[in-house]
């Protein structure tokens, strides 16, 4: 199988509330995908938290283009993990409904499985 895709990704090590530094202006985005808590396999020291969640919703909510999508997967089950789903949810409550678009699935019988919000720009 050929991994010709893999040219078409750049990595960036910074915090993600700063992606607007790296998407050149006028240059709608298609989707933005969060994956909030740590890195699976990874220090669980190092996690997402709400405040720069925060801020990086507010970012992907302007570089995100008409018909654009913002798909936030949220765990849980951490210290800390219950406060960034409550930032999340406040910032997708508060996106105006003649704009956007948001939703919110959870599972019912597994409590601490991670959450997912999807906003969609119309």
């Amino acid at each position: 199988m050929e991994h010709g895709w893999m040219e078409l990704v750049k990595l960036f090590a910074m915090c993600h509330s700063r992606m607007e530094d790296i998407v050149p202006k006028d240059s709608p985005v298609r989707l933005v995908a969060f994956n909030l808590g740590y890195l699976p396999g990874g220090d669980k020291k190092i996690i997402t938290v709400p405040e720069t969640t925060e801020l990086a919703l507010q970012a992907a909510s302007r570089i995100v283009g008409s018909g654009g999508l913002i798909s936030v997967l949220v765990y849980i089950g951490h210290l800390g993990g219950r406060d960034e789903l409550n930032i999340v949810e406040s910032f997708a409550s508060s996106l105006p409904a003649d704009t956007w678009v948001s939703c919110k699935f959870e599972m019912i019988n597994r409590p601490v499985a991670p959450v997912l919000v999807l906003l969609h720009k119309k």
